[in-house]
């Protein structure tokens, strides 16, 4: 295949946020393009927001099921190859369906759908089809998280111990919902946002990390959400205790009410040898602490092929000391995928490499995360078996 992917975009217009995140991501290997869109439920919006893409006014979509139907009747040579969603949680499940069903790939935003059983379907769906659904949990596209993902699945530690995942954030430390700000007002709507809110919007990234860096699972919990700004509908802290497959326990806090903070998150894991620290405030150090040597650090680095696992490496885009941040992992995800895709469409096999990105499993363990999070909180029992 000598060409770029075709993606199609489900919201994501010029007053949406996370949109132009996804298609700077998805641009920023040359592998993929935009050829089309239903960029907002507003029309006058939808058109705007194509028109600024530069869209071909035939390939401006008033909404999904338009676009999927129209997109999915053009010639295989022009129409899209996958389609990417960007809407508010409660808008992810129909469109992936609906694209899933008409044979087209996915890119999905997280969490996978607004409720356990949607994402369950979701997951049988992908089985059915064969096509592909990546899941944008854009920490794991971070070479230093894969880093440290190829260290504590390889054994370098030992026995894994410990886990400690923390996201504070304080952009809802106020009832911004109630003063004009849209991001704000969607993601404390349990109507749009699900049964749970800074768990649902940041603690699913923190579950998604302590699991995959540990290659572990999540099997019990004991939970405490709170919805610490008065007349906040869903929780805007908690703290949640973790036990692990692997034997370890955990601790994962999650705030949105943590005033000062911007997205600190930060993860800890240790075993019987060692253990790692990584904060997304210094994305391309990874500390390495020994039992009984002083702590290494390692640093991102595409020339740094001597001391990094072959999946760092190969989402490292620079040489040591240029710094690599969200955009980059972000797109990290996407080419991954891309390139999975594209080893698919030409009929070759892609690298364990290219296949290292989220799928439907990690969405229905996500949204699975989320339901057990909020029984726990509001059961008297004090370990709470994590259903999925």
């Amino acid at each position: 295949m000598n060409r770029k992917l075709r993606m199609g975009m489900v919201g994501g217009g010029r007053d949406a946020f996370i949109g132009a995140i996804h298609r700077i991501a998805a641009h920023m290997d040359g592998l993929i393009e935009v050829v089309c869109g239903a960029l907002s439920i507003n029309p006058e919006i939808a058109k705007a927001s194509g028109e600024d893409l530069f869209l071909p006014a035939d390939r401006i979509y008033m909404n999904f099921e338009e676009m999927i139907t129209k997109e999915s009747r053009l010639p295989a040579d022009k129409r899209m190859d996958f389609i990417t969603i960007v809407t508010p949680n409660f808008a992810h499940f129909a469109p992936a369906m609906m694209a899933l069903d008409h044979g087209f790939h996915v890119v999905i935003e997280k969490p996978m759908t607004f409720t356990f059983e949607e994402a369950q379907q979701l997951h049988q769906k992908v089985q059915e089809t064969g096509l592909l659904l990546c899941l944008t949990h854009t920490y794991s596209g971070y070479p230093m998280v894969k880093q440290a993902r190829a260290m504590v699945t390889g054994g370098v530690f030992g026995k894994i111990r410990k886990v400690w995942v923390e996201y504070p954030q304080g952009w809802l430390s106020k009832l911004s919902e109630r003063e004009g700000n849209k991001q704000a007002a969607w993601r404390t709507d349990p109507k749009k946002s699900g049964k749970a809110g800074a768990m649902g919007d940041i603690g699913t990234h923190a579950a998604h990390l302590a699991e995959y860096i540990t290659g572990a699972e999540i099997t019990h919990l004991c939970a405490d959400l709170n919805a610490l700004v008065e007349g906040r509908l869903l929780d805007d802290d908690g703290n949640v205790l973790l036990r692990m497959s692997n034997g370890a326990r955990g601790v994962l806090m999650a705030s949105q009410v943590a005033a000062g903070e911007e997205n600190a998150l930060k993860i800890r894991v240790y075993g019987e040898n060692g253990g790692l620290e990584w904060a997304q405030h210094e994305p391309n150090t990874l500390l390495i602490k020994w039992l009984d040597q002083p702590t290494q650090i390692l640093r991102a680095g595409g020339n740094y092929g001597d001391r990094l696992s072959s999946f760092a490496t190969h989402n490292c885009r620079t040489p040591g000391g240029h710094p690599e941040g969200y955009l980059e992992a972000f797109a990290n995800i996407y080419r991954n995928f891309a390139l999975t895709l594209t080893a698919r469409i030409n009929g070759t096999t892609a690298t364990p490499e290219m296949l290292d990105f989220p799928t439907t499993k990690d969405g229905v363990r996500g949204m699975a995360f989320i339901d057990n999070v909020v029984a726990s909180a509001a059961s008297d029992v004090k370990w709470t078996e994590y259903r999925i």
